[in-house]
């Protein structure tokens, strides 16, 4: 059995996504598969303060993971134990590599439990205004900056011909970036909404507001968490 568990947005408000059944699932110690296992300990730790960190097996599974590790996945799955796993930080399989993990469990009549968390993305849609019927996440943006800059335009025209919400993110250092971006190449009357530190009780930011608003105000987003979506009211 495979469970897929979420991790915090932010440690600063554990009451918001750890549940008793989360407790008492971490607290049987299974088998934990992780993104990142520094971030991992954390977020059990969280979710079981009392957690003993010595008695805990925890691999890690990412983007870099070879062959080995995946066989690693495979041997705990096929001894009929209980594997837990959990992405760096929301819901797993979710802009991480967990996916293969499941198809894996599908392809060999392993059941999935996903257990219900936090998801930025999710979050940031409901939180925006926009359509919420039908959106489209695109994950990260391209790095070159030409390339971005075509994406950006190619995702406004998106927004214009289907009304379809068009959701993206960066990573945190380049926030500045991408924003400088935005508010140069698309229109003054598109609707962007940013969303930042998502269920931070201090620091949390959501706003939407046109592309020419955004001009005359543009935040300080450096380092921040943030999910960016295009769309229309």
């Amino acid at each position: 059995m495979l469970y897929l568990i979420p991790a915090f947005l932010t440690p600063e408000s554990p009451d918001l996504w750890v549940t008793e059944f989360l407790r008492n699932l971490v607290a049987e110690y299974p088998i934990f598969f992780a993104e990142n296992t520094k971030t991992a300990r954390k977020v059990l730790r969280e979710i079981l303060p009392e957690i003993q960190q010595n008695r805990l097996e925890l691999y890690e599974f990412n983007k870099n993971s070879s062959s080995e590790d995946f066989d690693v996945f495979v041997a705990h799955i096929q001894s009929g134990k209980k594997v837990v796993y959990l992405s760096e930080a929301g819901m797993p399989c979710i802009a991480d590599p967990g996916n293969k993990l499941v198809s894996y469990c599908h392809l060999h009549a392993t059941r999935v439990v996903p257990v219900s968390g936090p998801s930025s993305i999710l979050l940031a849609l409901i939180s925006s205004g926009f359509n919420g019927q039908e959106f489209s996440f695109h994950g990260y943006l391209p790095i070159e900056k030409s390339e971005r800059r075509a994406k950006i335009k190619s995702l406004e025209s998106l927004v214009l011909q289907t009304n379809y919400t068009q959701i993206f993110m960066e990573t945190p250092y380049r926030n500045a970036a991408l924003l400088k971006d935005l508010v140069e190449v698309l229109s003054s009357q598109t609707l962007l909404c940013i969303a930042a530190n998502l269920q931070s009780p201090n620091s949390e930011f959501i706003k939407t507001k046109r592309i020419g608003e955004w001009k005359n105000n543009i935040p300080e987003l450096h380092k921040m968490p943030c999910i960016f979506l295009l769309g229309a009211y």
